[in-house]
């Protein structure tokens, strides 16, 4: 009886020793933290006059880190604030006159008015001489081309008179007034090419990078500074479709990363499963049997802030996570 026990006893140990033997290890992949970086670039062309953060230093967003100078757009601005008081002053005299037009054009009126009133008491005289036989009908007719011309000459008179106090045409009032637009607009312009001359951090995070050196020039879009975000890190995993098992957006797993020490592990849960390129399939080895694989990255990010992770580290995972 002891023996049977003794024997039932061994088998379930080989059993059990077959199975750990040939039970595949369990499978360990591995990726990297990842975060935000931002390459900073002026937007105009200039040359660096200030310097105000170097690599390794954490700056806020909004710090001026770089200041640049051109005196190309300087002169520029300055052109065209000069241009912005001609068309101001363009559009005050065309919606203007002197008072001195204004008198001289009133008393030219009143002088062809004096004219008209002389003409017509001429030719009411000339009237009654030719009714006497005293004037003749050429000395009537001349009176009566006199009196003609004094009133034209006063409706001319008055004409003007109106055009000077009325000043320029509504066209002429509404092309002034569109020329102080456009002036004002190309000041704007100018301004705010010169407030990119200061280069402020578009985010919170570390300097990694600085091309920027004192006294050199460079054009728009070339970088001069790299921060990356340290306090937004996630992971990303590069897997083929087969491990992928069921895994979707919202899951959680526990990943460790050898660079913190300690073993520490630190749970994350996924926030994007998106397909790599065709240059990032996993092709068949064999003829037939066999199909390429789709790889697909794995982003996750911590549950809980944690300290001391940067872009680059490793990240381990145990494959498949617990529960899937």
């Amino acid at each position: 009886m002891v023996r049977a026990v003794v024997g039932i006893v061994a088998l379930v140990v080989l059993g059990a020793l077959l199975w750990f033997a040939t039970r595949p290890p369990p499978l360990v992949v591995q990726g990297e933290v990842s975060a935000n970086r931002v390459d900073i670039s002026p937007r105009v062309a200039g040359r660096i006059l200030k310097l105000n953060a170097d690599v390794g230093d954490n700056v806020e967003k909004g710090t001026v880190i770089a200041e640049l100078e051109s005196p190309q757009l300087t002169a520029a601005l300055h052109l065209a604030e000069a241009a912005v008081g001609v068309s101001e002053a363009d559009l005050t005299r065309v919606n203007s006159t002197r008072p001195e037009t204004i008198d001289a054009a009133n008393a030219e009126l009143a002088a062809a008015s004096a004219d008209v009133t002389l003409y017509q008491e001429e030719s009411a005289r000339q009237a009654r001489l030719i009714t006497t036989g005293a004037s003749t009908q050429a000395q009537v007719d001349q009176t009566a081309r006199n009196l003609e011309a004094a009133i034209r000459k006063q409706e001319s008179a008055a004409a003007n008179a109106r055009l000077a106090t009325a000043g320029s045409s509504k066209e002429e009032k509404a092309l002034a007034a569109a020329q102080v637009e456009q002036a004002r607009a190309s000041l704007n312009q100018r301004q705010v090419d010169v407030s990119e001359l200061t280069i402020h951090a578009p985010i919170s995070g570390q300097v990694t990078t600085r091309v920027a050196e004192l006294g050199e020039n460079f054009s728009a879009g070339s970088p001069l500074f790299s921060i990356i975000d340290l306090q937004s890190p996630w992971f990303t995993f590069n897997l083929r479709e087969d491990l992928l098992k069921g895994l979707k957006v919202g899951d959680g797993f526990n990943v460790t990363v050898p660079a913190l020490g300690g073993g520490q592990s630190i749970p994350v849960k996924v926030t994007m499963i998106n397909a790599q390129g065709q240059y990032a399939t996993w092709r068949a080895t064999r003829a037939t049997g066999d199909f390429d694989l789709r790889t697909f990255e794995v982003r996750a990010v911590p549950a809980n802030p944690v300290e001391g992770l940067r872009p680059g580290m490793s990240v381990i995972a145990s494959w498949p996570p617990a529960g899937h």
